[in-house]
């Protein structure tokens, strides 16, 4: 999955089969469990002291949040490939190897890819991550920068930019 610009998340047709199954079973049997829960400790008593009902409710809070996310999610979603970068300049759906402060024996290669679409074959950063944004754009040769969390920039060059094959 990657995602582009215009907010269009874009998913194979197994990972959009996938994150609809996770959806069906969470507003489905998921959302009846539960209630389930919640209607059990509510019968235990006094609400306040009940850590049981505390839990189901965290739970079923947890469990509404990521169905909202699935929804926008889907939503959004065009099932195929992502357009090829005309211009080869890195983009979303694409692997991308970077050497750090231009040091060529200090590499990553990544994903650059939503979170959806991880795999265990290949770590992914998402296009929305400091160094996901900062190699957006760039081309295979080109310097970036991106923002390091204690505030710092730090600098990057761009070695390789293929599409993701999967």
């Amino acid at each position: 999955m990657t995602q582009t610009s215009e907010n269009v998340t874009w998913l194979t047709q197994e990972a959009y089969n996938k994150l609809k199954d996770e959806l069906e079973y969470l507003t489905g049997p998921a959302r009846t469990e539960i209630a389930a829960k919640i209607a059990a400790a509510r019968e235990e008593g006094d609400l306040r002291e009940n850590g049981g009902y505390h839990a189901a409710k965290e739970e079923q809070g947890k469990q509404e949040l990521r169905v909202r996310q699935l929804t926008q999610l889907l939503e959004n979603a065009k099932v195929g490939e992502a357009p090829a970068s005309t211009d080869g300049a890195v983009a979303p759906g694409m692997v991308v190897t970077i050497a750090f402060d231009g040091d060529e024996d200090d590499t990553l290669t990544f994903l650059l890819a939503s979170r959806e679409y991880a795999s265990a074959d290949i770590e992914t950063y998402s296009p929305q991550s400091p160094l996901g944004a900062g190699v957006i754009g760039h081309k295979v040769g080109e310097d970036a920068q991106y923002e390091l969390p204690n505030g710092k920039k730090a600098s990057v060059k761009i070695l390789k930019a293929e599409p993701y094959s999967g």
